[in-house]
């Protein structure tokens, strides 16, 4: 008889022997030492952006005045109620969107981020989180922008903004963090189903219609119901309040919606980091 065959033993992946402290030690370092590829990427990202496009910059302006106008014509025309609202409501309206749109960008650039750089994937070798951090680079620049305009409206309508307005950039971290830690799945998920960026777009668009974001909250209702257990109300509307009234209207809403944003990208990170060396195989 020949040799006893000995028996196969599997062992998980070294990125798990290793220990979640000594991954996490090793997700920071990476992502530290990729600081100058980050920054690279970000603006070859911006000039391919804007020297390719007919209006540049002026986008990050022209896609929420639209919706704005939109709702505006709706509200005028009594086709749709926006709920009794005691200031202007373009600033209403734009003070929402503005971090709704933050949202919306930052999911559809970061879940094309790996596909539109195959190539680079498969030749290089890199942590692939940077392309993900990357990608917002020109959302927060959109941000930065459409605050401008915020402001603007502040100074047409003679509306002086709560002081607390000044904590408008750390109402910005939880709606950042949920928007990343999305993009690091959804970025995987394009890489096998490609046309995913477009029903992401559609479903983000009809998502827009039956959150509060630019009408008030309705006092019951299904859109009413789905309000109250979508984190993206909260983080959207929240800011708004602080900004007009200097209180946020369901603290312990946006307080759940805070703690879930930062538990999504610290877990769907993990996830992306724990995968990134199959991803050129899919790409």
């Amino acid at each position: 008889m020949g040799e006893e065959q000995k028996p196969i033993k599997y062992e998980p992946e070294r990125s798990i022997k290793q220990g979640y402290i000594s991954l996490w030690k090793e997700m920071f370092k990476d992502t530290r030492e990729s600081k100058w590829l980050i920054r690279q990427l970000f603006l070859r990202d911006f000039k391919a952006m804007y020297n390719q496009s007919l209006l540049g910059v002026l986008w990050a302006i022209i896609i929420p005045l639209i919706t704005l106008g939109t709702f505006i014509v709706l509200r005028s025309s009594g086709l749709f109620s926006v709920g009794a609202i005691e200031v202007p409501y373009p600033i209403y309206a734009l003070l929402g969107l503005i971090f709704w749109q933050l949202f919306v960008t930052g999911i559809l650039q970061s879940t094309n981020s790996l596909t539109s750089a195959g190539t680079m994937i498969k030749k290089i070798n890199f942590p692939r989180e940077a392309l993900i951090f990357a990608s917002f680079g020109n959302t927060i620049v959109s941000f930065l922008i459409q605050i401008v305009i915020v402001s603007i409206l502040f100074s047409i309508y003679g509306f002086v903004p709560n002081w607390k307005f000044v904590l408008f950039p750390l109402m910005v971290i939880p709606i950042l963090l949920l928007t990343c830690g999305l993009g690091f799945i959804f970025s995987i998920i394009n890489g096998i189903i490609r046309d995913l960026g477009r029903i992401l777009s559609l479903g983000l668009t009809f998502l827009l219609f039956v959150t509060p974001i630019l009408y008030e909250i309705p006092e019951s209702g299904v859109v009413a119901t789905l309000a109250r257990v979508n984190p993206l109300f909260y983080l959207s509307t929240a800011p708004r309040d602080i900004a007009l009234t200097g209180t946020i209207s369901y603290p312990f809403g946006f307080f759940i919606s805070c703690a879930l944003s930062v538990f999504v990208f610290f877990f769907c990170w993990m996830a992306f980091h724990l995968t990134e060396t199959r991803i050129a195989e899919r790409i």
